[in-house]
């Protein structure tokens, strides 16, 4: 809520009665060409980013808490300037359709095939300094030195000389893992550091909350349903680009199962099945969500139009590429075709959206 203290449910409650009353309000404005002075004001509340120092500011992200009426007025300006402006396709989040999902999806699709094709990537990963918060400057955005960082995949085993990668004399740091998007990004390719980090996202949120999950008081339901809400998705998140084997389903079943059985009072001892633990919960296994969230995926992208940065031909197989010896690394392509095949789903179904909705439905218990 805002420094003027009118809470948005204001305005729904009123129904028909804001709109006329908001719409009065705007043309005013619009043709004085002044808003009032009081939507100036903000309450500026600092978040801590959960990582770093606690007592350096640069760790914490500020929220401003605006007016309410202010910004469906913003709103109202935004539809607007949309019909007149365009943005490049290449610019994820804050626009319609195009989620940071495809950002991660995109990048870990090259890894992919840079590594069949047995060639090194080389990425720097640049950061804005308050890039919504500044205009264009003479020479553009500013960049954050501090943030940038470079990433080698040696994906030929060639075992050439590493050189250093420098902006304005500074070399800028060599990693080995790099936090993408909230994805972490290995030099392997691999997803191992991914999958570790989720289920430790995931227990963040667990003890965040333990005093409520641990409270013999709270019906089991209303414990399982505040799981499924707000630790599922802590733990799955990225999980659409991820080509799981079957080591990583198991860390991920095995960090779900103590979780739930936490919440139930039990312990392995206890030798309560599973399945059971799950029933009294109403939480569906963390496998089938993990594939459900996989192919609810690639039936965005196949409806995605052909000119959308998914399918640019930068991510596509090449026909002439042969692969290396031995046991081909899994790809997100094999684990959607596996996917398929296990659920005898066909991928044609996916030009439907309500269909593919209700083929790839997973009820919970």
């Amino acid at each position: 809520m805002g420094p003027d203290g009118i809470p948005i449910e204001v305005w729904r409650c009123l129904g028909d009665i804001a709109i006329v009353w908001l719409t009065k309000l705007f043309n005013t404005i619009f043709r004085a060409n002044r808003m009032p002075d009081e939507w100036r004001r903000s309450t500026l509340v600092p978040i801590f980013k959960n990582k770093g120092d606690v007592q350096s500011c640069t760790n914490y992200r500020g929220i401003k808490l605006m007016s309410h009426t202010m910004k469906l007025w913003e709103r109202v300006i935004e539809h607007r300037l949309r019909k007149m402006t365009s943005v490049t396709q290449n610019q994820f989040g804050f626009m319609p359709g195009r989620s940071t999902m495809e950002a991660i999806f995109l990048l870990r699709q090259l890894m992919e095939r840079f590594r069949e094709q047995k060639k090194d990537l080389h990425m720097v990963f640049i950061d804005l300094e308050k890039a919504y918060d500044k205009t264009l400057e003479a020479k553009g955005f500013r960049l954050s030195r501090s943030k940038t960082e470079y990433m080698k995949c040696d994906f030929s085993a060639m075992g050439y000389e590493d050189g250093d990668v420098s902006l304005d004399g500074q070399v800028v740091p060599k990693k080995d893992t790099f936090r993408y998007l909230g994805s972490m990004l290995q030099k392997e390719g691999d997803i191992d550091e991914d999958v570790s980090h989720r289920i430790k996202a995931g227990w963040l949120k667990w003890r965040q909350a333990a005093g409520v999950l641990c409270d013999h008081r709270v019906p089991r339901k209303l414990k399982g349903k505040f799981y499924r809400t707000a630790i599922r998705p802590a733990m799955l998140y990225g999980a659409e680009c991820w080509p799981t084997k079957r080591r990583h389903v198991q860390q991920l079943s095995v960090a779900e199962m103590r979780m739930l059985r936490w919440i139930c009072g039990h312990t392995r001892r206890d030798r309560v099945r599973n399945d059971d633990i799950r029933e009294r919960v109403g939480v569906a296994p963390i496998e089938e969500k993990l594939m459900q969230h996989r192919l609810r995926w690639f039936g965005h992208i196949q409806r995605r139009p052909e000119e959308a940065p998914v399918h640019i031909g930068i991510i596509r197989r090449p026909e002439n590429v042969k692969r290396g010896r031995g046991r081909p690394t899994l790809t997100w392509t094999e684990a959607v075709k596996r996917d398929l095949k296990e659920w005898n789903i066909d991928k044609e179904l996916a030009a439907d959206r309500k269909g593919w909705k209700c083929a790839i439905h997973v009820p919970e218990p």
